[in-house]
């Protein structure tokens, strides 16, 4: 096709969608001036959840899970059965955890849990609040939990840790001790209590008092990596600068902040860094060129894959960045868009196996750090991997996916780059194409000829709003051939979802407020909302359970445009495209949902300061 078979920018418009939205729904009527599309945006605002609600979410989650662990449970059986073979010993859980299938105890209501096991416990319960007290948290189980202490706890501690394990979202009414055999606990809190802030302390201290240890240099090594998990980081920052005036800084990255934590001398972190390059199979003498590799370890039961990247600091030093690649970490499809329930039943119908042939587009974008990555795996898990084929192409590949092909972009390489994979990709049989990233024109021009040739292609690129989405691949595009592939994007892309993430409010601590009382009238104005609206301010001080910071994780945020049209109805896409953008949002059958949408829900919820809502609120 070329530029000359394409309809003129003034032609005729297509038909108007006749109730072409969602599965069940008639599609909005165009707003006929900007107060009326801001009725919209306030018709769509979401209420908090009430109990009926959040059991109904329950049970839906209940339902796909069943659903996802019927669809690979005798591909898993067997699979077992070779690997038992193989003196490898894997439980069928921990396969299905690995397809991506969660298991019941994870479909819970929101906040709150009746029973889960000690890892769960020891993953959500703040560290403080039971390492001290020497205690094994065995699990929860019909409102009771259960512990075995290694030293007689009074009933303050008792209290207290009841207290901590409410305040937590977990529904406990009592606590049951069992007497387990002391060398029996010893060694069972030597496996499993493998982290505290203050012992990776006391480690480094004893370390850097020895510093030609070598076994404290490990264990320092592991304590540190285990202390970043239980902070829920995401990055750890190393630098090593010989410099004697430049401070070297372990630092985490948590819930989009670096913090400061460990400090050491040069020499320390030199042997440190030498340690970390090692086991990521770099050479760990040369200082001077940038590399890649990864290493992994197992914590509390389950393998952390480490990916560590590294390069030169200054004149003779070296900084490294380790990136965190917990599975479990990794939220499913149903909570992902838990709170865009209309969004994630529109992609789910778009990876429906009953789909084939059809083709398609879908976009993820945003900046770097917004979880771009986590909703593309998230789609993956999503995708019966049983009947369909997908095919990833990724730089680098962080997760393993079972039942899907993966392969890696080899940059500089014949035939690696994205483009040269893409084009390789449609000659093996692939309903769905999961591009990791569109960097240049080449990548988009093939994900655009794959797309119109009937495969499903998921990627995401770097772009501010899910309008600028179409601008940003535009300018990659060739001048030569830009109408036509602006008419093909036009055509082919079905969604696009804009990601930020936002620090949502440590619910022990928050104070409740009314809105009135935290922003004057021109401010809740800008949210719509009302006056006496109960709301949840940010606590400086904190508590036990954020880690003083007042702030608990973080949450999807989204700008989306979903386009559930026929090919005969998109002409006013391709007009807007080559106009004026903005025109996307008013076009007969578009969905769209604003960041300002997901702001005032998520400060409805209690889950977001106000404050701070506005200063994520776009003009």
């Amino acid at each position: 096709m070329t530029d000359d078979d394409l309809p003129d920018e003034a032609g005729a418009v297509g038909q108007v969608a006749d109730g072409t939205g969602l599965p069940g729904e008639v599609a909005p009527p165009a707003p006929a001036d900007g107060e009326a599309r801001e009725d919209r945006r306030k018709s769509r605002a979401v209420a908090p959840p009430d109990g009926i609600e959040r059991r109904m979410w329950a049970d839906r989650r209940k339902q796909k899970s069943h659903e996802g662990r019927e669809r690979y449970l005798d591909m898993v059986q067997k699979e077992r059965g070779v690997l038992l073979n193989q003196g490898v010993s894997r439980s069928t859980e921990q396969l299905l955890d690995l397809a991506g299938v969660g298991g019941s105890s994870k479909n819970e209501e929101e906040g709150t849990r009746d029973r889960a096991t000690g890892d769960q416990l020891r993953s959500i319960l703040p560290v403080q609040s039971w390492l001290p007290l020497s205690i094994h948290l065995i699990g929860l189980q019909d409102k009771i939990l259960r512990i075995a202490p290694l030293h007689e706890m009074n009933d303050r501690q008792l209290k207290a840790l009841l207290s901590t394990a409410s305040r937590s979202g977990l529904v406990v009414e009592r606590i049951e001790i069992e007497v387990w055999d002391r060398a029996e606990l010893l060694d069972t809190l030597r496996s499993v209590h493998d982290l505290s802030a203050d012992r990776t302390e006391k480690t480094l201290a004893m370390w850097l008092a020895d510093s030609d240890n070598g076994l404290l240099l490990n264990q320092f090594m592991r304590d540190m990596m285990a202390e970043s998990l239980q902070l829920r980081a995401s990055d750890i920052h190393i630098l090593q600068d010989n410099n004697p005036e430049t401070p070297n800084w372990i630092r985490y990255r948590i819930d989009g902040d670096v913090i400061p934590m460990h400090l050491l001398p040069n020499d320390a972190m030199a042997r440190l860094t030498t340690l970390i390059k090692r086991d990521a199979g770099l050479n760990f003498g040369d200082r001077t060129t940038p590399k890649d590799g990864r290493f992994s370890f197992v914590w509390q039961g389950r393998n952390i894959d480490v990916r560590v990247a590294a390069g030169p600091q200054a004149q003779d030093g070296e900084k490294l960045t380790l990136r965190l690649l917990d599975r479990a970490a990794l939220k499913g499809f149903d909570e992902l868009f838990r709170r865009h329930q209309d969004v994630g039943d529109y992609l789910a119908q778009l990876l429906s196996p009953e789909i084939k042939g059809g083709g398609g587009l879908i976009l993820l974008s945003g900046p770097t750090g917004s979880g771009k990555t986590t909703t593309l795996y998230a789609c993956v898990q999503q995708i019966d991997r049983r009947r369909r084929h997908v095919l990833t192409i990724e730089d680098p590949i962080e997760y393993e996916l079972r039942y899907a092909t993966q392969w890696q972009v080899r940059g500089g390489m014949p035939g690696g780059e994205f483009s040269d994979l893409i084009r390789a990709a449609m000659r093996h049989d692939p309903d769905y194409i999961i591009i990791g990233e569109m960097r240049d024109g080449d990548t988009v021009e093939t994900a655009l000829r794959a797309a119109e040739s009937g495969h499903t292609v998921i990627s995401t690129v770097h772009a501010d709003t899910a309008l600028q989405t179409f601008e940003r691949l535009r300018s990659m595009m060739p001048v030569s051939r830009e109408r036509s592939s602006t008419f093909t994007l036009s055509q082919q892309v079905k969604a696009i979802l804009n990601q930020r993430l936002i620090k949502t409010l440590c619910q022990g601590c928050a104070h409740k407020v009314k809105l009135g009382d935290v922003l004057d009238g021109h401010e809740i104005h800008l949210l719509g909302l009302e006056e006496d609206t109960n709301v949840k301010r940010h606590n400086p001080t904190g508590c036990d359970l954020c880690n003083r910071t007042g702030i608990m994780g973080r949450t999807l945020l989204l700008d989306a445009i979903l386009i559930p049209l026929g090919p005969s109805q998109r002409e006013k896409i391709y007009d807007a495209l080559l106009q004026n953008v903005n025109a996307i949002g008013h076009a007969h059958g578009v969905i769209m949902h604003t960041r300002r949408e997901g702001l005032v829900d998520l400060v409805v919820s209690g889950l977001v300061d106000p404050k701070s809502a506005l200063s994520n609120l776009e003009d």
